[in-house]
């Protein structure tokens, strides 16, 4: 592995990584580079105020009747003023889109359950239950078969 560092005062800063593949040392190379670039949190109001909510922090992002709220391990329901594809760019790698309107952080993730209809659910630790769709759940399975 090789390791490169160019100071250009002019440039705007950027952690460019190439790998063969991902693993744990790219997700914390990743966790590092967002945790020290300011964007390990986002903020999120609830009905006491706003508050910085780190990511980590997070089991699942819902679009609850056009709004976008975080899921907190406690089943609190935070605002979040920004949209689900802006949330997407900033995120890191640990959070997985399981339907059209929902976003899970994998390392909150329970388990997924299918019930007899073939519906998939993801379960989150604090009792969240969020519908994964056909096309995310094969997605999902795909990353998993890869690891």
């Amino acid at each position: 592995m090789k390791f490169k560092l160019i100071l250009d005062k002019s440039q705007e800063e950027a952690v460019i990584a190439t790998v063969h593949e991902r693993s744990a040392l790219t997700d914390e190379i990743e966790a590092l580079v967002l945790r020290s670039a300011g964007t390990d949190r986002v903020s999120a109001y609830t009905e006491d105020g706003m508050r910085m909510l780190p990511f980590s922090d997070i089991e699942c992002i819902t679009v609850l009747d056009g709004k976008t709220y975080a899921i907190t391990p406690a089943g609190e329901r935070c605002r979040l003023k920004l949209r689900l594809y802006e949330l997407e760019a900033i995120l890191p790698a640990s959070f997985i889109r399981i339907n059209k309107s929902a976003i899970a952080n994998e390392t909150h993730l329970v388990r997924f359950t299918a019930s007899f209809n073939g519906a998939v659910d993801a379960v989150f630790q604090s009792g969240y239950r969020e519908y994964v769709s056909r096309r995310c759940f094969a997605e999902i399975k795909r990353r998993y078969d890869s690891k």
